[in-house]
Order: structure tokens, then sequence, then C-alpha cells
């Protein structure tokens, strides 16, 4: 019987992970987040958008909403791709090889084909709907306009990227013809050693590869490339948590020390690193420098979102695993639209915004007044959609 969940990290999955359902509330929890970062991007304007309403005149909201967005890319993403590691192994071992290919084509490959293609480009219409003074734009809305610069990925990367993962991991399996996942050694929980060294690792990883990709650099369509050591170790790190039974042995206690180690690093690190911020309307050269660059503020920047995404990837496993662990007709449904919410929030967002562009607002109220709307909306739409038929099965 198919569960709500599944190895793409977003949406269903294997009889024996249906009884996960702590991780379908932890996964609602990453989406609306999510939805949350990018309605920041519209009214914060720290990073370029599809549609923003920057706060000329506010440092305050701009920095709030700034530090919010960094704050949750030192961490979120590279929780998906732990979620999406954890499931792959099963799926592979049930479905087969042709199966599991076919299956990762038509449910990470149409959604990615369809924002590419379509939702990307009706989004880049927002570009078009802001003051030419903004963004120097004079020409008009066309269709000529929009086709063929503005097809692109957009946060679909993620799909794109775990695509990737997907095919190393088939090919790893052909290489090495390892042993089913359900076969697999069911070892205690990772020590504290271990994870100290996973940190250390990861951090000088990172600090390397921000010398060649600073942290807020696209490359070829991918925003946040700077975190690629993150997303492959956790997903990595996810197919051996799922051989290992992590998930459900990792002891509280654990979890507890890793909000700790996240509170301590959030509270003391990132301020620091943040500091001179605070008053300007733009990134600062404080910030700039430890977003890369092969400065020591980087390599204290990597330790940071190292150890605050390890920890808060600890915490909340264990906290959902304690708190979020019954199943309700309202759970379930938000997890089982969190894939079809994840698709198509980004047009949602735009559209949205540029109609109630009229309130006038604070930039902080305006976004959390917009973001009350904005995820109802986003789960009415993607509960619609997934009623078309077939959609559902990939959806």
């Amino acid at each position: 019987m198919e569960g709500p969940l599944d190895e793409s990290g977003l949406q269903g999955t294997t009889s024996k992970i249906s009884r996960l359902v702590f991780i379908d509330h932890l996964r609602v929890f990453l989406i609306i987040l999510v939805v949350l970062h990018h309605v920041a991007a519209v009214y914060g304007a720290g990073t370029e958008f599809y549609y923003v309403e920057p706060p000329f005149t506010d440092p305050t909201a701009f920095n709030l909403l700034l530090a919010f967005m960094l704050i949750n890319q030192a961490w979120f993403m590279g929780a998906f791709f732990l979620l999406a590691g954890y499931f792959t192994p099963g799926s592979f071992d049930r479905k087969g090889l042709g199966s599991y290919l076919k299956d990762r084509l038509l449910r990470l490959g149409l959604p990615l084909a369809l924002f590419f293609f379509i939702l990307n480009p009706l989004s880049s219409a927002g570009f078009y709907l802001m003051p030419a003074e903004l963004t120097g734009i004079t020409t008009p809305l066309s269709l000529e306009a929009l086709y063929p610069e503005s097809i692109g990925l957009g946060p679909l990367w993620f799909v794109a990227m775990l695509l990737v993962f997907c095919f190393g991991y088939i090919l790893w399996r052909r290489l090495t013809r390892s042993r089913s996942a359900s076969s697999a050694d069911r070892s205690t929980s990772p020590g504290y050693f271990g994870i100290g060294l996973f940190v250390l690792a990861l951090t000088g990883i990172s600090y390397l590869m921000r010398m060649l990709v600073p942290i807020g650099e696209e490359v070829r369509g991918f925003p946040t490339l700077a975190y690629l050591p993150q997303y492959l170790s956790f997903f990595v790190l996810g197919v051996a948590a799922y051989r290992r039974d992590w998930f459900r042995t990792i002891p509280n206690k654990m979890g507890e020390v890793g909000f700790i180690a996240a509170a301590i690093v959030g509270i003391v690190l990132f301020p620091y690193l943040y500091s001179g911020q605070w008053f300007s309307l733009e990134v600062s050269e404080t910030l700039y420098i430890a977003l890369g660059q092969g400065t020591w503020q980087s390599a204290l920047y990597a330790l940071y979102d190292s150890i605050f995404a390890i920890g808060m990837s600890l915490g909340l496993i264990t906290f959902f695993r304690q708190f979020q662990n019954k199943q309700s007709r309202f759970g379930r449904f938000l997890s089982q639209h969190s894939y079809a919410v994840y698709v198509f929030h980004i047009p949602i967002i735009v559209f949205l915004a540029y109609a109630l562009r009229g309130i006038e607002l604070a930039s902080l109220r305006k976004f959390a007044v917009v973001s009350l709307i904005v995820i109802p909306v986003c789960y009415v739409f993607a509960f619609i959609v997934r009623k078309i038929p077939a959609v559902s099965n990939i959806l």
C-alpha cells in the first residue's frame, strides 16, 4: 500500500516508510518554509526574484527578511536532500532498475519540463509588471519577450539536481552490485565523534567550493551551487540513514543537542558575520566577503551553516518524531499536496503579490499578510490540479 511520501523527498513512498508519519509533517513544514522564503524575496528584495516590492526606505525590513532567507538557505534544502536520500534505496529495491528509472523520469522529469518551458516564463512576466524605473525594462510584455529567454529551472533546480543524484545512485548500485537496502546493517545511531568529523569535513569542502562559487552566485540556473557539498553529502547521509534506520533510532537527546548547537551558532556566529549589514539597504562588504572568495570569514560562515544544518536536521527529526507522529486527515491532505505546491507556488506568489500591490502596508506587515493568503491558495490550487486525471500519479 502506497503512503503519502516518496523518494523525491516531497511525496509518496513504500508501505514500510508510510508509518513514518512524522516525516510527512516535517516535509510539510519544509514546503511551507520554501513558500515563505520566496514571499520574503518579494518584500525584502535581498536577492533577484521574479517580482519584487523592495523596502526602499526600511533597512530593518530589508535586513530581517534577508537574514531570514540566509538562515533558511543554510539548512532547509539540505534537509530536503536528506529526506530524498532516505527514501531512495527502498524505492529502488521495490521497483527494480527499469521501473525506478521510469518513475523518476515521470515524477521528476515531467514537472521539471513543465516549469522549465511554461511556468518559469509565466512567472517571468513579473519582471514586466514591475515599474520600469526599477527593472530598466521598457519593452511591453509579450510572448516574444518571454521566449526563449525566460525558460529556466527556477526553484525546480532542486528536482533537476535530485534527478542527477538518483542517476548517480543507480550507477553506484549497478557498479557495486550492492546488496538491497532491506538486508542492510541496522547498526546503532551515529555518535557525536562521527558527527563532529562530518561537520569538519563539510566545512572544509564547502569553504573550498565557495572559492569557486560564492553564495548567491547562480551557475546555469542553479542559484545555490555553493551548497553542493551539503546537498550531495546530505543525500548520501540519507541513504545511509535508511540502511541503519537512523530516523527511528536517533536518541531524542541527540536531537536536543542538535538544536542547542544550531542555536549557539545562530546566536553567536551568524550575527557576527552579519555585522555591518543592519543599517544598509544593500548587501554590505562585511557580509559579501563572508559568502566566499576564500576569506577567513568565509571559512567561519561555512562552519556556521554546517553546524546549523546538521543541528537543525537532527533536532527537527527527533522533534517531529516525538510530537508530530500521529496521522490526521488534515496532515495527510497537506502531505499529499505538498509536491504540487512546490511546483506551482512561484507563479502563484508572483501574481498574488502583483494583485495585492495596491495594499499600503509596511514591508514586514505586507510579508505577513501575503504569506497568510499565499499558503492556503497554494494548497487549494494544488488540490484542484491533482483532481485532473493522472496528475495525482505524478504530483
